[in-house]
């Protein structure tokens, strides 16, 4: 081993792959970078097949590279995986599988993707070389999935057979969940993305693989994946409406094969329902026309299969979801730390109502508020803000404006951001406040337009307080726990001190909401906040 660290750790969890594992590392060898700049890790996960012995082998051919062999009794892919990066050097650990062989610029292509200091984990993508229709058909299914994460400047979703994290943060959150024997790469880069990380796409990150070849295989990998996504999503049912990197189409083929299958099998009994099976049997063919249409343009066999293999992928992922649905497995834990199901619609519905009721209080308030403003102090009625939110989303965050017009020119005089002990500050008589903005804000009616927030959805009228990028990228792995839901016009905070809350007795307040979400106490939130608005108690 070389004493000097190299700059990335690759790890490489291997199952009886002997026959795949020596391509993978010759594809590692022919990297552009030097071989100084990377190790290799290979951890062989209880293997019958002596892939430990080829690896060695291998390593012992090539000792220009640096490379180790682990090895453990069977357990899960995860585990092997979080053993690779307990003995990791480097600062940047990347991830591929055994069975996949990284182009020759895979580690320069990931390396790229962490110019932006803020970038804690990417992804790449999967190529194949093989000629068989099913897994022809297999890339054309990923490379649909890789538009729609083309256009999203940050993702929720990360699969390791092209996967790269910065190894402090993958170790500060715990790194992969080894009860999961599948998705915990889904599992952990959900986790990531709800405490506000930024994980990004990067499509030069190639890794050949070989997919499925036939439709027996396909069906089974699809049911297996239908099976743990239902898992995962009893940790985040949020996902279940939407991430990153699944198609919506793919979710709606799912509900019309099961809706249609039903209403077929109860058509024995009563022949009536046969008609509405089959015209939701077509909608389900009519889904696929926009897939069908983007593969004719690069393979057209492929193109005339995809209808049918669009059905068998509906039905694998739909069987297995219901499978997993109604078998919980050892050890995976129900929703940890989001607000989900007939909870979510209530407290989206009173979201709504609330928001519209806001938006005609501030309809009839905002010519007195905007001459009020105006007449006190030169510069704009309202102050827009970026504000960081659910999963680390950015919104622009709307309130009236209660300082001089040059305020944030001037925080550099009044406080030094480097220097606090905690990324949080509040100034007590700030002499940037204008004296209606002092009215304004002990009677928080600074913050009324962020009813218009409310409604578009960034925002709650129960949660964590939006905070400013600026101090988000200061928190540490624990304050970020506050950014799982949305933030909200009032929460925790506002009726235990507001300002005059520390940030960490704020975050554990927040924390707890999160954690033991209930409409009871959104509503008792609520109600506890006018009495704190009247008092004015922690405003600044």
């Amino acid at each position: 081993m070389r004493a000097q660290a190299p700059e990335f750790s690759v790890v490489i969890p291997a199952h009886n792959a002997s026959r795949t594992i020596t391509e993978c590392l010759e594809a590692l060898a022919a990297q552009t970078v030097a071989p100084e700049c990377f190790e290799i890790i290979v951890v062989d996960d209880g293997s019958t097949d002596g892939t430990a012995e080829v690896a060695r082998t291998w390593f012992a051919r090539h000792p220009h590279l640096s490379g180790v062999v682990l090895t453990q009794p069977k357990a899960t892919t995860a585990a092997a995986r979080n053993r690779g990066v307990e003995q990791a050097r480097a600062p940047l650990i990347l991830f591929t599988d055994a069975d996949c062989a990284p182009a020759p610029n895979w580690i320069t292509a990931m390396q790229a993707a962490f110019a932006d200091p803020e970038v804690v984990g990417a992804k790449g993508t999967y190529r194949t070389r093989q000629s068989a229709l099913v897994a022809r058909f297999v890339q054309a299914e990923y490379e649909d999935k890789y538009d729609l994460l083309a256009t999203q400047p940050r993702i929720d979703f990360i699969d390791t057979y092209s996967a790269a994290y910065r190894r402090d943060v993958f170790l500060a959150n715990d790194g992969f969940d080894e009860v999961f024997p599948y998705l915990e790469d889904q599992e952990f880069s959900f986790r990531l993305a709800q405490r506000g990380y930024k994980l990004v796409f990067q499509p030069a990150a190639v890794v050949y693989h070989r997919h499925a070849p036939t439709v027996r295989s396909y069906f089974r990998k699809k049911f297996i994946i239908g099976f743990w996504k239902a898992q995962v999503a009893r940790r985040y049912p949020e996902k279940v409406f939407r991430d990153s990197h699944t198609p919506q189409v793919m979710k709606v083929q799912i509900a019309l094969l099961g809706l249609a299958g039903v209403l077929g099998l109860a058509g024995l009994a009563l022949p009536a329902l046969w008609a509405p099976a089959l015209l939701l049997f077509a909608l389900l063919l009519a889904s696929t026309i926009p897939f069908t249409l983007k593969a004719w343009g690069k393979d057209r066999q492929v193109a005339l299969a995809s209808p049918a293999l669009l059905v068998v992928r509906a039905l694998a992922l739909g069987l297995g979801y219901a499978w997993g649905t109604l078998r919980l497995p050892g050890g995976v834990v129900e929703g940890q730390s989001t607000i989900s199901g007939l909870n979510w619609w209530i407290k989206r519905t009173m979201d709504l109502i609330g928001a519209l009721l806001g938006l005609v209080v501030l309809a009839v308030l905002f010519p007195f508020i905007a001459i009020a403003i105006k007449l006190d102090s030169p510069g704009p009625v309202f102050f827009v803000q970026e504000r960081v939110g659910e999963n680390g989303r950015c919104f622009r965050m709307v309130k009236f404006r209660s300082m001089v017009a040059d305020a944030e020119e001037r925080l550099s005089e009044l406080v030094d951001l480097d220097a606090l002990p905690d990324p949080v500050f509040k100034i007590k008589d700030d002499p940037r406040v204008t004296r209606v903005g002092r009215f304004l804000r002990r009677t928080s009616l600074d913050e009324l337009p962020q009813v218009w927030n409310v409604f578009k959805g960034e925002m709650s009228l129960v949660g964590p307080r939006p905070e400013e990028l600026r101090m988000v990228q200061r928190y540490n792995d624990w304050h970020r726990r506050r950014l799982a839901v949305k933030p909200g016009l009032t929460g925790p905070m506002q009726i235990n001190g507001r300002g005059d809350l520390p940030l960490d007795e704020r975050v554990k307040l927040e924390v707890d909401y999160i954690e033991h979400y209930s409409v009871w106490r959104d509503i008792q939130i609520l109600a506890k906040t006018i009495p704190s608005v009247i008092l004015g108690k922690g405003a600044h």
